[in-house]
């Protein structure tokens, strides 16, 4: 994998990173502080957005000499590149590619119910993977060789692999029925192929279940 192998969008999930079902996803406690408006001085705590979180996010990756970084999620980008902040698609994860010292590395979040806290999520964890370097146990560069660069899995955009769209909600038997109706268009035995197609096809099925147990 190179490190900027992967897209900003839709979101390529690091293949076999697990996934969050989605009862399982949690609503986070990150948040930022804003200007009242015309109230002069006066500040507010509100939810982190979108922009707040991925600026973090690119600054914990600069304080670690990341290098080309790709923040990659189900969120289309404005014209700098950055998540647009109106938006909350179903699947909230969120993965950053990146390179430190030659070797590509990416980090993946998918616990939280908003694409932001899981982009502040990242960026936590950086913050808390670079402290390991203060106490003298242990060295960041240690703590990062445990996320071994995982290619980008197409198949995790499974809205699109199984119905041709990125923004679905249905059953798990919805899911069944479409990966059937596909699975006999790409059988092996049909298409006389290696079975690349079919096992992306699998991935996304499983990908689509492990999100809809959780309902």
């Amino acid at each position: 994998m190179t490190e900027v192998a992967v897209t900003r969008f839709p979101l390529q999930w690091p293949l076999g990173w697990p996934r969050k079902r989605y009862g399982q996803r949690k609503v986070a406690n990150f948040s930022m502080t804003r200007d009242r408006g015309d109230q002069g001085v006066q500040k507010r705590i509100t939810a982190v957005s979108m922009e707040v979180a991925t600026e973090r996010l690119e600054r914990q990756v600069d304080f670690i000499g990341g290098t080309n970084p790709v923040l990659s999620t189900n969120v289309p980008i404005n014209m700098r590149g950055i998540p647009r902040g109106d938006t909350n698609p179903a699947d909230p994860g969120a993965a950053v590619y990146f390179g430190v010292k030659g070797r590509a590395t990416v980090l993946a979040c998918d616990s939280f119910t908003r694409v932001a806290d899981n982009i502040a999520g990242l960026a936590a964890h950086l913050d808390a993977l670079r402290r390991i370097d203060r106490y003298g146990v242990g060295s960041l560069e240690q703590a990062l060789a445990g996320y071994k660069a995982l290619p980008a899995d197409t198949a995790a955009d499974w809205r699109l692999v199984l119905f041709g769209v990125r923004e679905w909600r249905g059953s798990i038997e919805d899911v069944k029925a479409a990966y059937r109706a596909r699975a006999r268009e790409l059988h092996p035995d049909h298409t006389h192929d290696d079975g690349a197609a079919m096992a992306h096809l699998t991935r996304a099925r499983d990908y689509a279940l492990a999100e809809l147990e959780g309902r």
